[in-house]
């Protein structure tokens, strides 16, 4: 795996968050000899080159000197009709990005009054900056495979920050949601960076002499984190023989926050229940995925492997409430007090269905900034609901005979 890769002018730049990230550098021009001939700067910045590696995204401590390894959980697998129906297992490097510059005038870190918008289609900007202090906000503008796009961003309730969130779907919230009887659409992959009290000054105090140009210039650097997160959720049916057939595709994560801030990073305090898609494969060798291959080496018959079948999905959230992952050291470092269930609608060999719901609450939050989130179904445990017509599906239904909702302790 070749990892993430930030290159600015041939220069591997590491983040000052952990790990490797996109680092914006700026670079503010302005001429000695007309330095105090103007009312303000000419600022031009380049957007690095990004190599994005999911193994190196997902590379962070879940426990005291425990590193998370998302590969040896993983064994759904990720072939060309799951990217096809879900898209890339991790995420995608941009092309396009929204830019907010926010003048505070004389005074750094102030509210701010004014916003200049600008969308950038390619890797540079140049502006005209007055003098003074300035906050810079950049986000990824989003693409999706269906063109169907669920980000929102409310940039009109307050000058200070940029809001992101989802709406409603239309499919019922079927577990754990106070407040909202729907579930919600997963956000697309989003990405910020923010910094404030960018100063432009008529003292040169911060710019650097560039003598090839002949300029002086002034460099800062900012980080790109993501603020969406990725979940891979797999079920693993073990001594399935048939019984359990297909799913319906679809599924839940609950407790997640509906909304998160650009400008901090920090998810919102709202839990909601967030709808995905899924898919089931039947007869995986259950073995950790290969991200070489893309597939499960092996699966051509090891006797001594063991044999499954497996329900996969991959969803984004902003998530858990209250956080800003990227800002976080270590799982024991969490404030989230939700529960987080997970469920699957599963079909029978006889016609019926049944809506599964597993606690995966402390998965949840070991994998603060996105990961594995796995569940363990010995089918032999579990009679086939039998009901005479209509469905299994029934949240208030008690009796596994009858089909139903049925929980499972994780």
């Amino acid at each position: 795996m070749k990892g993430i890769k930030t290159i600015i002018r041939d220069i591997l730049v590491p983040s000052l968050m952990g790990g490797l990230g996109w680092v914006f550098i700026f670079t503010s021009c302005v001429r000695l000899p007309e330095l105090h001939l103007y009312d303000s700067a000419e600022t031009d910045f380049d957007i690095p080159i990004v190599d994005l590696d999911l193994e190196v995204i997902w590379n962070y401590e879940i426990g005291y000197n425990i590193t998370y390894d998302w590969k040896a959980e993983w064994s759904y697998g990720w072939d060309t009709q799951d990217k096809e129906i879900f898209g890339d297992i991790g995420y995608t490097e941009p092309k396009v990005f929204n830019l907010r510059r926010y003048y505070t005038g004389e005074t750094p870190l102030a509210p701010h009054t004014q916003v200049l918008s600008h969308t950038l289609y390619e890797p540079h900007f140049q502006g005209r900056f007055d003098w003074g202090y300035w906050d810079l906000l950049i986000w990824n503008e989003v693409h999706t495979l269906d063109g169907v796009q669920s980000l929102h961003f409310d940039e009109t309730s307050s000058l200070d920050t940029v809001t992101a969130y989802t709406n409603p779907s239309m499919y019922p919230s079927r577990y754990n949601a106070p407040r909202y009887t729907t579930s919600f659409w997963a956000p697309e992959a989003l990405f910020a960076a923010y910094d404030r009290g960018i100063e432009i000054n008529k003292s040169l105090e911060g710019f650097e002499y560039d003598k090839e140009r002949d300029i002086y210039i002034k460099k800062l650097n900012m980080t790109m984190q993501p603020i969406t997160y990725i979940y891979l959720t797999q079920v693993i049916l073990h001594n399935n023989k048939g019984r359990i057939t297909s799913v319906d595709g679809n599924a839940n994560l609950s407790g997640m926050a509906r909304t998160t801030t650009l400008n901090t990073g920090v998810a919102g305090e709202d839990p909601i229940t967030i709808y995905f898609n899924t898919r089931m494969k039947k007869d995986m060798p259950l073995i950790p995925y290969d991200p070489q291959t893309g597939a499960n080496p092996g699966a051509s018959a090891d006797p001594s492997i063991e044999r499954v079948d497996i329900i996969g999905g991959r969803l984004l959230s902003f998530g858990l409430c209250n956080q800003a992952g990227n800002r976080v050291s270590r799982a024991e470092e969490l404030t989230d007090k939700h529960s987080h269930y997970l469920d699957v609608t599963m079909q029978f060999n006889n016609g019926m269905d049944s809506t599964f719901v597993f606690n995966v609450t402390d998965q949840v939050r070991q994998r603060y900034k996105g990961g594995v989130i796995t569940v363990e179904l010995d089918v032999d445990t579990i009679p086939i609901p039998k009901r005479s017509g209509g469905s299994g599906f029934n949240a208030v239904v008690k009796d596994f005979e009858d089909g139903g909702t049925w929980e499972f302790d994780m």
